[in-house]
């Protein structure tokens, strides 16, 4: 992944290499964890969606919380991993952001089964 020029830095910890294995494991921070928390139960309810639709009810049910601090942590995941998906889909694409987004719209406002908004 490369940088683009006035784009913010990113880095990422090394996978291989002589770091392997000398990372240490950190105490999470309470907000920290509950950002973890919160993008793994979404990767968890994304993923029962795409197993079935009885998967994704069962998720609903099981993993997205009842809480209403709980629930807006919930959509904080969710909004992190399309953010982290808009990033990767602009790098593998070269289509910017905006333009994903639109043709996202407007597959889901044509997909069959969908009701018209307007």
């Amino acid at each position: 992944m490369r940088n683009a020029p006035g784009e913010r830095r990113r880095r990422w910890w090394p996978r291989h290499g002589r770091h392997r294995g000398t990372a240490r494991p950190t105490a999470a921070t309470g907000a920290g964890q509950t950002a973890v928390d919160a993008i793994q139960l979404a990767i968890g309810v994304l993923t029962a969606s795409l197993d079935s639709p009885e998967m994704l009810a069962w998720a609903v049910q099981a993993l997205i919380p009842q809480d209403p601090a709980a629930l807006a942590d919930l959509l904080a995941g969710l909004h992190v991993l399309s953010e982290l998906l808009l990033h990767e889909l602009h790098e593998a694409t070269g289509q910017p952001p905006a333009a994903t987004l639109q043709r996202l719209a407007i597959l889901a406002e044509t997909r069959p089964g969908t009701p018209s908004t307007g």
